[in-house]
């Protein structure tokens, strides 16, 4: 298998993250992929009181699953939800937000490991500083929100050389091939998301599916056209499917679509920042289709599990022919 430093410091077999992606990794994904030995990963509220953060995690959490994550994005972040998701996961996530100690230190109290996920090179040599024990660093490649605007293998390199902790790489990763190079290049592992959206385990639309397969090479975008989300209040800036910039264009009136919430149905405005998950009804195809820069290798809907296999196997042959 790849052993790496991030596999021997998190104990899983594949130097692999599922990446956190809201309603579009709910539990089961993130479970069936720390069973096949990577990092499962799932997103809290923003916002998350403790309490309620303890009783989600303690409805799904399977211990013996493997290696699992919870991610926490912008400012408003509790030290002590942060606590509660330390005692229940290997690992406790941050993106979308400057690198603080006081956070760090409260997931090391509950009992997790952390990873800091950045898009440059002084907020890595931060995230190191706070305490964090791994760093995530993201490429402009990468689907969804995009941090930073160097492209990955640079800014890899530069982190590789900043910091002693082990780095993920993420960012337009989605075959075996991009995996293996990340690794030889010196990543102790990987990120990825858009690759698990299809597949069978995912909360995403069965439209926003059909639209990653049906994507080619140079068929995403970063763009400033989904801005109405809470990350997008700082730096609107998310690679999509450019299908999607030019279908939102031509929305014509107040809502694109409705989500289903335990309130009913509510109205989704154009130009929202919530991808489309299967409680989402309307024109799809005009939402936010977020997708990194390698959705080209996105082919087909397959079980976690595979992808996983596929993805480390490739890249572990692929590393010894070179």
């Amino acid at each position: 298998m790849l052993s790496t430093r991030f596999t021997e410091l998190v104990g899983c077999d594949v130097p692999l993250q599922q990446a956190p992606m809201g309603l579009l990794a709910p539990p089961g994904l993130a479970l069936a992929v720390a069973r096949a030995g990577g990092v499962g990963t799932v997103s809290a509220p923003i916002g998350a009181e403790p309490r309620a953060l303890a009783a989600q995690l303690d409805a799904w959490v399977d211990g013996s699953a493997g290696a699992l994550a919870v991610n926490f994005i912008t400012e408003h972040v509790d030290p002590a939800a942060v606590a509660v998701a330390g005692a229940r996961v290997r690992m406790v996530d941050f993106f979308w937000n400057t690198p603080h100690a006081k956070l760090v230190d409260a997931a090391h109290e509950g009992g997790a490991l952390v990873n800091w996920q950045v898009g440059s090179l002084p907020d890595a040599v931060l995230a190191a500083e706070a305490g964090a024990d791994v760093v995530t660093v993201q490429g402009r490649e990468a689907g969804g929100h995009v941090r930073g605007d160097t492209p990955l293998l640079p800014l890899l390199a530069a982190v590789v050389r900043a910091v002693d902790v082990p780095v993920l790489a993420a960012g337009g990763i989605a075959e075996s091939r991009a995996l293996a190079a990340v690794l030889a290049a010196g990543a102790a592992g990987a990120r990825i998301g858009t690759r698990f959206l299809a597949t069978s385990e995912s909360g995403t639309h069965p439209e926003y599916v059909l639209a990653l397969l049906a994507a080619g090479p140079e068929s995403t975008e970063i763009t400033d056209g989904f801005a109405d989300c809470p990350m997008c209040a700082t730096l609107p800036r998310a690679r999509v499917l450019r299908s999607a910039i030019t279908a939102v264009a031509a929305v014509d009136g107040e809502a694109v679509g409705t989500v289903s919430t335990g309130d009913g149905d509510q109205p989704l405005p154009p130009r929202a920042g919530m991808p489309p998950h299967k409680d989402v009804h309307g024109q799809i195809h005009a939402m936010a289709l977020y997708a990194g820069s390698g959705v080209e290798h996105v082919t087909a809907v397959r079980p976690a599990a595979d992808v996983v296999r596929e993805l480390a196997e490739g890249a572990e042959a692929l590393l010894r022919a070179w």
